[in-house]
């Protein structure tokens, strides 16, 4: 397939979650046979922190506005098989009128924010997408699955909602040997909602167990955060530093948004990145977790700062070896990017197919 993605970023990691996820569904994509298109608007603050401006499975080509959109690629959004809008595209109502106005092919809606999207509905903010322009779209892709791809339908006349979870690229995130620095991690960018959380799992079991190691990457944090002795900070932590950093934690954390607790079935793409990496993970819990990865063989599931610290201290090295090779295995059958590229193929299938049936009157 000829496939357009107009997305947030692929170009840079900086500040959020969007570009690693395009990164491993796109890779999977071009490894698939696809050839594909990324348009991204050109701001400012991802200028700025670039990571990786010309990706080798995709070609990138920035835009400045709607006007320089719709004057250059025009032919190129008509003529491809698939066009997909992402959450987050500025000016992004306007975005997906066009996008359906133009292409002849197949049109998506990927919503890598799934809850937070439902949310501003709800609240009546149509920031990047807005409940006219949903049913416009041939597959609503979503991070979340579960009961939401059932309301996504019946509330806004969803033609396709169909789960599209993050993945992680294999040949980025993997087991190494090396020294391990830190008994736990965390990696993501500061959030209101997760900070209370960051504290009970990882703060407090830092003040609680003094010897033990600990570090929290990510950008945004506020500078009155009053972080233990023993945990270390780190501003921003480029993809290319990821599989190090994994590998020098005997645990990992995961912590979840609020929305996406509410909605449940949204694992992150922190997630599966640890996993593949083999180190264990504790994580927060909510509803579909266990789909994703089975409890106490696969991952550690806790609210509870206690239960941590016994984690911390009491794993043995084995059991916690084992615990990494078993999500490991997990992500590697069905969670990498090759993979969420043939689920895609097989969502444009099932819209090629009902297109067929209409015409021949089936």
């Amino acid at each position: 397939m000829t496939v357009v993605v107009l997305g947030l970023t692929v170009t840079s990691s900086w500040g959020n979650g969007h570009a690693t996820t395009y990164r491993a569904l796109l890779k999977g994509m071009a490894a698939r046979g696809h050839r594909i298109r990324f348009l991204e608007h050109d701001k400012p603050w991802y200028a700025a922190h670039r990571d990786l401006p010309r990706p080798d499975y995709c070609d990138v080509t920035l835009y400045d506005g709607l006007d320089e959109l719709a004057e250059r690629h025009a032919a190129l959004v008509r003529d491809a098989d698939l066009v997909i809008v992402g959450s987050y595209v500025p000016d992004g109502v306007e975005v997906a009128r066009w996008v359906q106005a133009t292409a002849e092919g197949v049109t998506a809606f990927y919503d890598i924010d799934t809850p937070v999207t439902l949310a501003k509905l709800e609240r009546g903010e149509h920031e990047y997408v807005s409940p006219e322009v949903i049913p416009g779209f041939d597959l609503y892709l979503s991070f979340t699955g579960g009961p939401t791809l059932e309301r996504l339908e019946r509330a806004y006349g969803a033609r396709r909602a169909r789960v599209l979870y993050c993945s992680v690229d294999p040949e980025g995130y993997y087991p190494e040997l090396g020294p391990v620095r830190w008994d736990l991690g965390y990696l993501g960018t500061y959030s209101p909602d997760r900070q209370p959380t960051l504290d009970r799992l990882l703060i407090q079991p830092a003040r609680a167990w003094e010897r033990g190691g600990f570090i929290v990457a990510g950008p945004q944090y506020p500078a009155d955060i009053d972080w233990p002795a023993n945990v270390e900070r780190v501003e921003h932590l480029p993809p290319a530093e990821h599989r190090r950093f994994y590998n020098a934690q005997r645990f990992t954390l995961n912590v979840t948004r609020t929305d996406m607790i509410a909605a449940g079935w949204s694992p992150s793409v922190r997630l599966f990145e640890a996993a593949a990496c083999g180190v264990p993970i504790i994580s927060d819990p909510w509803d579909g977790l266990g789909t994703v990865f089975e409890p106490e063989r696969e991952i550690l599931i806790t609210s509870d700062p206690e239960t941590v610290q016994r984690w911390l201290r009491d794993t043995t090295a084995g059991h916690a070896r084992a615990i990494g090779r078993a999500a490991r295995k997990r992500v590697m059958a069905s969670h990498t990017g090759w993979r969420r590229a043939a689920e895609l193929e097989g969502y444009v299938a099932e819209v090629r197919g009902m297109a067929v049936l209409a015409v021949s009157g089936g």
